[in-house]
């Protein structure tokens, strides 16, 4: 089954609201086998909605909208509906009783203007709406299925999960479900991905392989269309294992998991704990880190050692080395994460020292240069990147390695 969505709202073609309902929804979806072939996103314009609605029903005879159904004058969504498939909005007594005691409960009496979202088309499926004000609305005719509701995400959200996938299950008699999994990988290119991945679609079939680049690394995402839902995991469980064969040692973790919450269970795991000193990165590495729960039982503390004196007072980095090598380089940066392991004494320590930009870069050492330096148990590992970007895409750039040579270092890869 396949069906297309509308998210309506000007406030979503202006930017000022992130439109998190298709995702949402697509998921959902996909879960119980359907799909969503194609999302629009258009205006508070009557004519925008009712073109776009018209066209969803050509293609596939199911549309499902979000917005539009508030108490304000620019909430045109259900008229226009009604209009297109020739129905009267009418008053549903219910409706309007829920919401009065829905407003009672707070001891405020309902505003008339609440008085239009018990409006409804004629012969329609009111969904009610345990979380805000607007129904859901199910209208059904010659047409199609239009499936109407709320804009707000929590609403939305609700009466998805509670209202409609239910009745959609009940209307999707395949038995078949939509599945995916992702691999995270990081410090390494889309396009290298790509080339050592060549002739595995063949492999992992049916699954198909797509990849999401983003600052942090490329997520392999494998998605099995149309089967039922213990093929789909069998499938997807073999394709996996077939990708982290071939892409090791840059994978870190399956789902959607941060690669500092890897970092951190491995610690705890272990029982080790970590410090960090960080120069051009002001420390980023160590939000990173905090911000993941029970990280106080891993995490000493950090040094953000931005002016050379700061390396030399706080991690005894000394003069010799900071005049002979520059504050960036690998020389520093391993002698910054040996001060960190010592001063906070430590089984792991990571260092970062770069040029983030926009000025500041040399022939030699251009915009972008990070060196980065772990120390672990004696061991120790430095590297020098220059990276793309910004300078806070370089910064984002920079903890992300930082945390990967951790795990590296921990995991001996």
């Amino acid at each position: 089954m396949e069906l297309e969505l509308v998210t309506i709202g000007n406030e979503l073609l202006l930017g000022f609201t992130l439109d998190t309902n298709q995702a949402e929804i697509s998921k959902a979806l996909a879960d119980i086998g359907i799909r969503v072939s194609r999302s629009t996103t258009v205006s508070d314009d009557p004519d925008a909605i009712r073109d776009v609605v018209a066209s969803g029903l050509e293609r596939t005879g199911f549309v499902i909208t979000t917005g539009g159904l508030g108490p304000t004058r620019d909430d045109i969504t259900k008229k226009v509906i009604a209009d297109f498939f020739g129905k009267s909005l009418v008053l549903d007594e219910e409706y309007l009783g829920l919401l009065r005691e829905r407003f009672a409960q707070f001891g405020r009496s309902m505003p008339q203007s609440n008085r239009t979202q018990a409006e409804v088309p004629e012969g329609s499926e009111v969904l009610p709406n345990r979380w805000g004000t607007a129904p859901g609305l199910w209208v059904e005719g010659d047409p199609g299925v239009v499936v109407m509701l709320p804009g707000v995400p929590k609403e939305m959200n609700g009466l998805l999960n509670e209202q409609l996938i239910p009745r959609l299950k009940k209307r999707n008699t395949a038995g078949s479900a939509i599945r995916s999994a992702t691999l995270r990988t990081t410090g390494v290119s889309e396009s290298a991905l790509a080339d050592s991945l060549e002739g595995i679609e063949s492999e992992i079939a049916p699954a198909t392989l797509a990849f999401l680049p983003s600052l942090m690394g490329v997520d392999l995402r494998l998605t099995v269309w149309n089967r039922p839902v213990d093929e789909c995991d069998h499938i997807l469980r073999s394709g996996l294992q077939a990708l982290k064969a071939t892409v090791s040692p840059y994978w870190y973790a399956t789902g959607d998991l941060d690669l500092a919450e890897v970092l951190v269970a491995q610690l705890s795991d272990r029982r080790l704990k970590i410090a960090t000193a960080e120069s051009c990165t002001g420390g980023l590495v160590g939000r990173r880190i905090t911000s993941v729960p029970g990280a106080s039982g891993v995490y000493a503390g950090g040094i953000v050692a931005y002016e050379n004196r700061i390396k030399q007072d706080f991690l005894g980095v000394s003069e010799d080395v900071l005049q002979r090598h520059g504050a960036v380089s690998e020389e520093v940066a391993l002698a910054m994460a040996r001060g960190a392991q010592d001063r906070f004494s430590v089984d792991l320590a990571v260092a970062i020292t770069g040029i983030a930009g926009p000025s500041g870069g040399t022939e030699a050492k251009p915009v972008g240069t990070v060196s980065i330096a772990g120390y672990f148990e004696g061991a120790e590992r430095v590297s020098t990147r220059v990276f793309p970007g910004t300078r806070e895409e370089v910064r984002e750039r920079s903890a992300q390695a930082a945390l990967d040579l951790m795990r590296k270092l921990l995991t001996a890869e």
